[in-house]
């Protein structure tokens, strides 16, 4: 209550502009500020490259942008690329430049943080109903995985994100209730309250996933009982065991990244934390940028359609400044139907897939 005092002789003093109680939590020595400045900076230009470079393969190609895995991968790609910028900008700022900002702006920067990693989670979860879906419902998965449902179910998503991320800024602040330790302004039970959420999300990513791997090990039996002959169904089942390489990463990942940080904020909830805990917090959160920046390497550049995507843009970047390179110089004029027939080519290599379950 202390605290609370201080924020309120503060809150009214120049419109609450010089927000000392903020000071409390800005406990990183030099060295470490400068640990946090390069890793920050560092991972989140990459992280946003990446989830960058992801964005416009999807949306630049006719033909991924209107299937639902790919939706949904996007959906995940553009929340990693907000949490990277977001994130990264703001936790530099705060914990090295100290900078202070009124509580209104205070709560927007930090519900925007929280609203973008919950999207990502989201996402994850979203991508993961998908894949058990293709996986356990082949022939009725077109039926089952529309557009059109893709899109509604992105859409609640985003909103149910955006509704609970932004409950501190539309009033839900500490005092009288208990403030957390990690967090300024933010309350114990509101922080209760999303790991809760997170836990829900967290729940099912690890129950779809730990579904499909139970399922791979069934038919990696099956596969070394038919090793030399061959049986119905026995593609389907190497092509699961394939996607269950996938999807252990993808679990082994989420888990490193994200269990550090989730541990310590439910760690806060029960006991009074010390400035060494809350140092390595600090640095535990920004393993959640390490997850923004691992996942377009697992759910995209895996993708066959995708790096033929981004092949097909690399020859037509490469074309672009070849021309640019031998302006003056007359060339033969090209067909529009070669040029097609490249494109055909470029489509149907061998990273493309089959239908029905295009991210496979």
């Amino acid at each position: 209550m202390a605290g609370c005092r201080e924020m309120e002789m503060t809150n009214g003093s120049k419109g609450g502009l010089e927000f000392n109680p903020m000071k409390e939590y800005m406990i990183l020595s030099t060295a470490q500020q400068i640990a946090v400045a390069v890793l920050c900076t560092l991972m989140g230009l990459l992280s946003a490259l990446e989830n960058m470079a992801v964005l416009y393969l999807i949306l630049s190609s006719h033909r991924l942008r209107r299937k639902p895995s790919y939706l949904l991968i996007s959906s995940l790609a553009g929340a990693d690329f907000l949490a990277s910028v977001i994130f990264a900008c703001n936790f530099v700022i705060f914990h090295v430049f100290h900078g202070v900002d009124s509580k209104a702006v205070f709560l927007l920067k930090i519900g925007s943080v929280t609203m973008t990693f919950t999207a990502s989670v989201g996402s994850l979860l979203l991508t993961a109903v998908d894949r058990y879906l293709c996986l356990c419902y082949p022939p009725t998965y077109k039926a089952l995985v529309t557009r059109g449902r893709a899109l509604v179910a992105l859409c609640v998503m985003w909103v149910l994100s955006a509704l609970i991320s932004y409950l501190p800024l539309m009033g839900w602040t500490c005092c009288p209730s208990p403030c957390s330790e990690l967090f300024p302004l933010i309350p114990n039970d509101y922080l209760l309250g999303w790991l809760l959420f997170i836990a829900i999300l967290f729940s099912g990513i690890i129950y779809t996933y730990g579904y499909v791997l139970w399922k791979a090990h069934q038919h990696v039996a099956s596969l070394a009982e038919h090793q030399d002959r061959q049986v119905p169904g026995i593609s389907r089942m190497r092509l699961d065991v394939r996607l269950a390489k996938t999807l252990g990463l993808v679990l082994a990942v989420l888990l490193v990244c994200w269990f550090p940080a989730l541990a310590l904020m439910g760690h806060s909830l029960v006991t009074t934390l010390s400035d060494r805990v809350k140092e390595a917090f600090a640095f535990c959160s920004m393993l959640c940028l390490v997850n923004s920046m691992v996942n377009p390497i697992i759910y995209a550049l895996r993708s066959g359609e995708i790096r033929s995507a981004a092949q097909h843009c690399l020859i037509g970047w490469k074309k672009y400044l070849q021309g640019r390179g031998s302006e003056g110089k007359e060339e033969p004029p090209r067909s529009s139907v070669t040029e097609t027939e490249a494109d055909v080519k470029t489509t149907t290599g061998p990273g493309s897939r089959t239908p029905g379950c295009s991210n496979c």
